[in-house]
């Protein structure tokens, strides 16, 4: 092969990598989404259940020695229920940025009320 040929293809190569790159992450933006959507309320709950039946049933394990699986359990549990009170705090930060642009509407709305009592 010659240089030219090989220069070319390493550009091919790096487009193909690049488009790659591209698609890659929007996926991944995608499943964020759809990931902290999926956590309703009802969800919570229900994994929450889920997982304290697991952990009572794993009983059994902590006395042959299994302790190891129970703290990986409690640990991966606080580490979802820390990632949806994430997903929390940003929704209420997004209602609050809501409310405050809005409110300096209500207030003038308000003042011109009150100036006509």
């Amino acid at each position: 092969m010659s240089f030219d040929a090989l220069i070319k293809k390493v550009k091919q190569a790096e487009v193909a990598l690049e488009t790659s790159e591209r698609r890659t992450m929007a996926r991944w933006k995608d499943l964020k989404i759809v990931w902290k959507e999926g956590w309703t309320p009802g969800r919570i709950v229900i994994a929450g259940l889920a997982s304290g039946f697991l952990i009572g049933r794993a009983k059994p394990l902590k006395l042959v020695g299994g302790g190891g699986v129970l703290n990986l359990v409690t640990a991966l549990s606080g580490l979802f229920a820390s990632g949806s009170a994430q997903a929390a705090a940003d929704e209420a930060g997004q209602a609050a940025d809501v409310a405050v642009s809005t409110a300096p509407d209500a207030s003038a709305s308000t003042s011109t009320q009150s100036a006509a009592i």
